[in-house]
């Protein structure tokens, strides 16, 4: 399957799974309602940026966004093989992404990214309906990263760890692609208990 259809058959599925109108998930992700409606029909290649609205907007991981239809998957396999991993390249940025994890439900998902050399991407990435921790180690090169106002450097063997609920900016200052893997984990939203 086309990842631009995997990714349109798996947005519409969460939007309905949410109850949300075309004009609904527009209004909360601040993707427009034809944009949504093109990405459905896989007839749009979403950046990484509207793909984060969405996924904010659907309460889920973009990682989830590239998995295979719920419905589609009786027995999800344990295994991943490296041929049937999904593998998407940001049409802004040509920063390429694989998820490598199975298709077998974890908490657990893990992402290969080769960000290219002198690319920047910015996510203006805010409170959420779960709670979402992610780590980003360096596999080769490095990255520059800024996750609300604090700034990092990130070298080979590094591994950086934060949540998702504010701007983070990945870019890559070298001439030289940069190689990491993410690990996301997401939790139940647990909110604040006031003693009382």
């Amino acid at each position: 399957m086309d990842i631009n259809t995997r990714i349109g058959r798996r947005v519409r599925e969460l939007r309905d799974t949410h109850g949300l109108s075309l004009d609904a998930l527009a209004e909360r992700s601040g993707v427009s309602r034809s944009n949504i409606s093109l990405i459905e029909r896989g007839q749009s290649s979403p950046t990484a940026v509207v793909l984060d609205k969405l996924a904010a907007a659907l309460g889920v991981t973009v990682a989830s966004l590239f998995e295979d239809s719920v419905a589609a998957l009786a027995e999800p396999s344990p295994m991943a093989r490296v041929a049937e991993q999904p593998l998407w390249t940001d049409p802004a940025t040509g920063y390429v992404r694989r998820n490598v994890s199975p298709a077998a439900r974890s908490p657990i998902q893990l992402v290969d990214v080769i960000f290219p050399a002198g690319q920047r991407i910015a996510y203006d990435s805010g409170p959420r309906e779960s709670e979402v921790h992610q780590q980003v180690w360096m596999i080769d090169g490095a990255m520059e990263m800024t996750v609300g106002d604090t700034h990092w450097c990130l070298e080979t063997g590094d591994c950086l760890a934060m949540r998702l609920d504010q701007p983070i900016v990945y870019r890559n200052p070298t001439r030289s692609p940069a190689r990491y893997l993410v690990a996301l984990v997401t939790l139940p939203f647990m909110p604040t208990r006031r003693n009382g």
